[in-house]
Protein backbone atom coordinates (compact mmCIF):
# COMPACT_ATOMS: atom_id res chain seq x y z
CA UNK A 1 0.00 0.00 0.00
CA UNK A 2 1.29 3.23 -1.27
CA UNK A 3 2.19 6.29 1.79
CA UNK A 4 1.26 10.08 2.49
CA UNK A 5 4.71 11.89 3.30
CA UNK A 6 4.40 14.87 4.04
CA UNK A 7 7.80 16.87 4.00
CA UNK A 8 7.95 20.42 6.19
CA UNK A 9 10.35 22.82 5.59
CA UNK A 10 10.86 21.26 2.03
CA UNK A 11 13.04 24.17 0.73
CA UNK A 12 15.47 24.33 2.97
CA UNK A 13 19.27 22.82 3.25
CA UNK A 14 18.05 19.35 4.83
CA UNK A 15 14.83 19.27 3.54
CA UNK A 16 15.95 20.21 0.23
CA UNK A 17 18.20 17.29 0.34
CA UNK A 18 15.29 15.42 1.15
CA UNK A 19 13.06 16.43 -1.66
CA UNK A 20 15.99 15.87 -4.18
CA UNK A 21 16.27 12.40 -3.42
CA UNK A 22 12.43 12.36 -3.68
CA UNK A 23 13.27 13.52 -6.95
CA UNK A 24 15.69 11.12 -8.16
CA UNK A 25 13.25 8.48 -7.19
CA UNK A 26 10.52 9.57 -9.31
CA UNK A 27 12.54 10.06 -12.60
CA UNK A 28 13.47 6.87 -12.13
CA UNK A 29 9.81 6.17 -13.48
CA UNK A 30 9.10 7.61 -16.83
CA UNK A 31 6.04 9.61 -16.42
CA UNK A 32 5.25 10.23 -13.15
CA UNK A 33 6.20 14.01 -12.67
CA UNK A 34 3.79 14.70 -15.73
CA UNK A 35 0.62 16.48 -14.62
CA UNK A 36 -1.82 13.60 -15.06
CA UNK A 37 0.30 11.34 -13.28
CA UNK A 38 -0.61 13.12 -9.76
CA UNK A 39 -2.22 11.36 -7.34
CA UNK A 40 -3.82 14.42 -6.35
CA UNK A 41 -3.11 18.07 -6.90
CA UNK A 42 0.36 19.20 -5.12
CA UNK A 43 1.09 14.97 -4.91
CA UNK A 44 4.23 13.89 -6.76
CA UNK A 45 4.68 9.97 -6.72
CA UNK A 46 8.48 8.84 -5.56
CA UNK A 47 8.86 5.32 -5.80
CA UNK A 48 6.46 3.40 -3.04
CA UNK A 49 5.55 6.79 -1.66
CA UNK A 50 2.91 9.58 -2.62
CA UNK A 51 4.90 13.24 -1.60
CA UNK A 52 3.50 16.43 -0.33
CA UNK A 53 5.99 19.02 -0.19
CA UNK A 54 5.46 22.17 2.50
CA UNK A 55 7.48 25.61 2.95
CA UNK A 56 6.99 28.84 3.87
CA UNK A 57 10.01 30.98 3.15
CA UNK A 58 9.85 32.86 0.11
CA UNK A 59 13.15 31.68 -0.83
CA UNK A 60 12.70 27.40 0.24
CA UNK A 61 9.77 27.97 -2.06
CA UNK A 62 11.43 29.67 -5.23
CA UNK A 63 13.82 26.70 -4.88
CA UNK A 64 11.04 23.74 -4.88
CA UNK A 65 9.64 25.70 -7.78
CA UNK A 66 13.02 25.64 -9.84
CA UNK A 67 12.71 21.83 -9.03
CA UNK A 68 9.03 21.89 -10.27
CA UNK A 69 7.18 20.98 -7.57
CA UNK A 70 4.12 22.30 -5.98
CA UNK A 71 3.95 23.83 -2.54
CA UNK A 72 1.28 23.06 -0.39
CA UNK A 73 0.29 24.52 2.95
CA UNK A 74 1.14 22.68 5.65
CA UNK A 75 -2.39 22.87 7.27
CA UNK A 76 -4.12 21.00 4.46
CA UNK A 77 -1.48 18.25 3.90
CA UNK A 78 -1.00 17.06 7.40
CA UNK A 79 -4.44 15.51 7.87
CA UNK A 80 -3.81 13.50 4.86
CA UNK A 81 -0.05 12.24 6.23
CA UNK A 82 1.33 8.76 6.91
CA UNK A 83 4.25 10.44 7.56
CA UNK A 84 4.98 13.34 8.60
CA UNK A 85 8.66 14.50 8.25
CA UNK A 86 10.04 17.66 10.23
CA UNK A 87 12.94 18.91 8.35
CA UNK A 88 13.06 22.18 10.03
CA UNK A 89 15.78 23.90 12.65
CA UNK A 90 15.83 22.45 16.33
CA UNK A 91 14.61 25.90 17.67
CA UNK A 92 11.46 25.66 15.50
CA UNK A 93 9.92 21.97 16.32
CA UNK A 94 8.45 23.21 19.99
CA UNK A 95 6.16 25.72 17.45
CA UNK A 96 5.75 24.26 14.39
CA UNK A 97 4.81 20.49 16.17
CA UNK A 98 2.55 22.51 18.53
CA UNK A 99 0.86 23.88 15.33
CA UNK A 100 0.82 20.39 13.15
CA UNK A 101 0.33 17.74 15.70
CA UNK A 102 -3.28 18.19 16.45
CA UNK A 103 -4.15 17.96 12.96
CA UNK A 104 -2.47 14.79 12.12
CA UNK A 105 -4.74 11.56 12.08
CA UNK A 106 -4.20 8.91 14.53
CA UNK A 107 -1.81 6.37 13.21
CA UNK A 108 0.63 8.83 11.72
CA UNK A 109 4.27 8.91 12.26
CA UNK A 110 6.11 12.38 13.09
CA UNK A 111 9.77 12.10 11.81
CA UNK A 112 12.79 14.16 13.57
CA UNK A 113 15.94 14.77 11.74
CA UNK A 114 18.04 15.72 14.96
CA UNK A 115 17.51 14.02 18.57
CA UNK A 116 17.61 17.64 20.63
CA UNK A 117 14.12 18.80 20.55
CA UNK A 118 12.66 14.74 21.40
CA UNK A 119 15.73 14.75 24.16
CA UNK A 120 14.59 17.95 25.79
CA UNK A 121 10.89 17.03 25.66
CA UNK A 122 9.84 20.23 23.83
CA UNK A 123 7.76 17.83 21.04
CA UNK A 124 4.04 18.58 21.08
CA UNK A 125 2.73 14.75 21.48
CA UNK A 126 0.13 13.04 21.39
CA UNK A 127 -0.69 8.73 22.67
CA UNK A 128 -2.64 7.93 19.10
CA UNK A 129 0.52 8.84 17.46
CA UNK A 130 3.93 7.49 16.62
CA UNK A 131 7.35 9.35 16.94
CA UNK A 132 10.42 8.39 15.30
CA UNK A 133 14.08 10.19 15.41
CA UNK A 134 16.88 9.56 12.82
CA UNK A 135 20.06 11.25 11.51
CA UNK A 136 22.30 10.85 9.23
CA UNK A 137 25.82 9.48 10.20
CA UNK A 138 27.57 10.95 7.11
CA UNK A 139 29.86 9.10 4.45
CA UNK A 140 32.42 7.51 6.72
CA UNK A 141 36.07 8.36 6.30
CA UNK A 142 38.26 5.22 4.58
CA UNK A 143 35.27 3.64 2.81
CA UNK A 144 35.96 3.13 -0.61
CA UNK A 145 33.16 5.01 -2.01
CA UNK A 146 31.89 3.52 -5.64
CA UNK A 147 32.07 6.17 -7.80
CA UNK A 148 34.22 9.71 -8.68
CA UNK A 149 30.75 11.58 -7.42
CA UNK A 150 30.41 9.54 -4.43
CA UNK A 151 34.10 10.15 -3.33
CA UNK A 152 33.02 14.42 -3.90
CA UNK A 153 29.92 13.84 -1.61
CA UNK A 154 30.65 14.73 1.68
CA UNK A 155 27.58 15.07 3.12
CA UNK A 156 26.00 12.33 2.39
CA UNK A 157 22.23 12.00 0.76
CA UNK A 158 23.67 12.09 -3.08
CA UNK A 159 25.92 9.93 -4.09
CA UNK A 160 28.13 8.24 -1.51
CA UNK A 161 27.05 5.21 0.75
CA UNK A 162 26.83 6.27 4.14
CA UNK A 163 25.00 5.22 7.59
CA UNK A 164 22.04 6.23 9.67
CA UNK A 165 20.90 6.22 13.35
CA UNK A 166 17.34 5.82 14.66
CA UNK A 167 15.03 5.95 17.51
CA UNK A 168 11.75 4.96 18.47
CA UNK A 169 10.54 8.05 20.48
CA UNK A 170 7.13 7.00 20.80
CA UNK A 171 4.55 4.36 19.13
CA UNK A 172 4.28 0.88 17.52
CA UNK A 173 7.24 -1.41 16.30
CA UNK A 174 4.68 -0.99 12.19
CA UNK A 175 5.47 2.65 12.98
CA UNK A 176 9.27 1.95 13.50
CA UNK A 177 9.29 0.14 10.66
CA UNK A 178 7.55 2.27 8.41
CA UNK A 179 9.87 4.87 9.40
CA UNK A 180 13.35 3.54 8.99
CA UNK A 181 12.06 2.27 5.44
CA UNK A 182 11.11 6.14 4.46
CA UNK A 183 14.64 7.58 6.31
CA UNK A 184 16.65 4.94 3.88
CA UNK A 185 15.23 6.64 1.07
CA UNK A 186 15.55 10.17 2.50
CA UNK A 187 19.38 9.35 2.95
CA UNK A 188 19.93 7.26 0.14
CA UNK A 189 22.35 5.42 -0.35
CA UNK A 190 22.20 4.36 3.03
CA UNK A 191 24.01 1.11 3.85
CA UNK A 192 23.63 0.22 7.59
CA UNK A 193 20.76 1.49 9.83
CA UNK A 194 21.50 1.32 13.65
CA UNK A 195 18.89 1.55 15.74
CA UNK A 196 19.52 3.31 19.21
CA UNK A 197 17.53 5.65 21.83
CA UNK A 198 17.08 9.02 21.94
CA UNK A 199 18.93 9.36 24.46
CA UNK A 200 22.29 8.16 22.75
CA UNK A 201 21.45 9.58 20.09
CA UNK A 202 22.07 12.60 21.98
CA UNK A 203 25.21 11.44 23.07
CA UNK A 204 26.49 10.81 19.16
CA UNK A 205 25.23 14.44 18.59
CA UNK A 206 26.12 16.81 19.85
CA UNK A 207 28.27 15.43 22.64
CA UNK A 208 30.55 13.16 20.58
CA UNK A 209 30.75 14.77 17.07
CA UNK A 210 30.16 18.51 17.72
CA UNK A 211 31.14 19.28 21.02
CA UNK A 212 34.33 17.11 20.57
CA UNK A 213 35.03 16.08 17.43
CA UNK A 214 34.05 19.50 15.23
CA UNK A 215 35.67 21.03 18.09
CA UNK A 216 38.93 19.27 17.28
CA UNK A 217 38.94 19.63 13.20
CA UNK A 218 38.18 23.54 14.52
CA UNK A 219 41.29 23.38 16.62
CA UNK A 220 43.52 21.76 13.63
CA UNK A 221 42.46 23.98 11.32
CA UNK A 222 43.78 27.04 13.92
CA UNK A 223 46.91 24.87 14.61
CA UNK A 224 47.51 25.22 11.09
CA UNK A 225 47.30 28.90 10.95
CA UNK A 226 49.54 29.66 13.72
CA UNK A 227 51.93 27.86 12.01
CA UNK A 228 51.31 30.40 8.73
CA UNK A 229 51.60 33.03 11.14
CA UNK A 230 54.98 30.87 12.16
CA UNK A 231 56.43 31.74 8.28
CA UNK A 232 55.22 28.27 7.13
CA UNK A 233 53.82 28.96 3.64
CA UNK A 234 50.37 28.23 3.31
CA UNK A 235 50.30 25.51 0.96
CA UNK A 236 52.91 23.64 2.82
CA UNK A 237 51.17 23.92 6.06
CA UNK A 238 47.80 22.93 4.41
CA UNK A 239 49.61 19.75 2.66
CA UNK A 240 51.18 18.91 5.68
CA UNK A 241 48.06 19.04 8.11
CA UNK A 242 46.52 17.10 5.86
CA UNK A 243 48.17 14.15 5.24
CA UNK A 244 49.23 13.87 8.85
CA UNK A 245 45.83 14.48 9.88
CA UNK A 246 44.67 11.73 8.27
CA UNK A 247 47.24 9.25 8.61
CA UNK A 248 46.75 10.20 12.61
CA UNK A 249 43.24 9.78 12.12
CA UNK A 250 43.84 5.51 10.39
CA UNK A 251 46.01 4.77 12.92
CA UNK A 252 43.80 5.74 16.00
CA UNK A 253 41.01 4.16 14.14
CA UNK A 254 42.38 1.18 13.45
CA UNK A 255 42.21 1.77 9.43
CA UNK A 256 45.98 1.07 9.12
CA UNK A 257 48.16 -1.61 11.40
CA UNK A 258 50.89 0.86 12.08
CA UNK A 259 50.74 2.24 15.74
CA UNK A 260 52.27 5.83 16.20
CA UNK A 261 55.59 6.10 16.96
CA UNK A 262 57.46 6.32 20.32
CA UNK A 263 58.11 9.69 19.42
CA UNK A 264 54.77 10.18 18.20
CA UNK A 265 53.37 8.88 21.25
CA UNK A 266 55.63 11.65 23.66
CA UNK A 267 54.14 14.61 21.33
CA UNK A 268 50.63 13.35 22.10
CA UNK A 269 51.20 13.00 25.76
CA UNK A 270 52.55 16.52 25.85
CA UNK A 271 49.65 18.11 23.36
CA UNK A 272 47.04 16.19 25.28
CA UNK A 273 48.75 17.96 28.99
CA UNK A 274 48.84 20.92 27.25
CA UNK A 275 45.53 21.59 25.15
CA UNK A 276 42.71 19.18 27.37
CA UNK A 277 41.37 19.89 30.37
CA UNK A 278 41.59 16.90 32.33
CA UNK A 279 37.94 16.36 32.70
CA UNK A 280 36.74 16.50 29.09
CA UNK A 281 35.08 13.87 29.58
CA UNK A 282 32.47 15.55 31.24
CA UNK A 283 30.62 16.30 28.04
CA UNK A 284 29.25 13.12 28.10
CA UNK A 285 27.43 13.72 31.33
CA UNK A 286 23.73 13.29 31.05
CA UNK A 287 23.73 16.98 32.68
CA UNK A 288 26.13 18.44 30.30
CA UNK A 289 24.20 16.98 27.06
CA UNK A 290 21.04 18.78 28.32
CA UNK A 291 22.59 21.83 28.91
CA UNK A 292 24.30 22.18 25.39
CA UNK A 293 20.92 20.72 24.08
CA UNK A 294 19.10 23.44 25.91
CA UNK A 295 21.44 26.75 24.19
CA UNK A 296 21.80 24.98 20.84
CA UNK A 297 17.58 25.18 20.86
CA UNK A 298 17.31 28.43 23.02
CA UNK A 299 20.85 30.47 22.06
CA UNK A 300 20.99 33.18 24.89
Amino acid sequence: MRETVVLIGAGGKMGGRIADNFVRLADAEPGTREPTAAVRPGVMRAGPYDVVYCEKADAGIARLRDKRLTVTPSEEAVPQADLIVLAVPDALIGSISSALVPLARPGAVVVFLDPAAAALGEVAMRDDLNYVACHPCHPPMFYDQPTPEARKDFFGGIAAVQDIVIALVHGTEEAFNSAQKLCRVMFAPVRNSHRITVEQMAVLEPAMAEVVAASAACLMRDAMEEAIKAGVPREAAHAFMMGHAQIALAIAFGAISSPFSDAAKVAIRWGSDKIFKPDWRRVFEPEEIRAVLTEMIHPA
